[in-house]
């Protein structure tokens, strides 16, 4: 075998490793990612089951004013927002992604949020339930 031919089938060698780390490098990124996505998102059943625990809250502080009431609703918030939990907003422009339109009144504008019919919720940055609402949409004039 040529000294040329030695050196070339050392180069596809070495070629060949430096694709095979590259692809064992990728391959580990990609594994960290999604054991830190699960890790991240482990609790969401359970948490998404204590949602309606946290809506019968909000309806027992709205009828009634128990200071006791305000304080486990407090509490348990506080855990779940330490998770990850967050509110999701719903002032201003009705979005898909993060809200779910309900009832649609007329106004003097499309998609603007008039009123929020149930609390959406994100687990980290994943909707895990979307903010139920009511928008308004113009109306087309029929007697015209």
């Amino acid at each position: 075998m040529t000294k040329e031919k030695k050196e070339e089938k050392n180069d596809n060698y070495l070629e060949q490793l430096q694709r095979l780390q590259a692809e064992f490098e990728n391959f580990r990124k990609r594994t960290e990612k999604e054991r830190s996505d699960i890790f991240k998102n482990a609790n969401e059943e359970l948490i998404i089951k204590l949602l309606g625990i946290l809506d019968n809250f909000e309806l027992a502080m709205k009828h009634l004013d128990d200071k006791g009431i305000n304080m486990i609703y407090s509490e348990l918030y506080s855990i779940l927002e330490s998770e990850g939990l967050k509110i999701i907003k719903t002032e201003g422009k009705f979005n898909p992604e993060f809200h779910e339109a309900l009832i649609q009144e007329e106004g003097k504008e499309n998609g603007k949020i008039i009123e929020e019919l149930q609390k959406g919720y994100m687990l980290n940055d994943k909707v895990i339930r979307a903010s139920k609402v009511k928008i308004t949409k113009i109306m087309e004039n029929k007697n015209e």
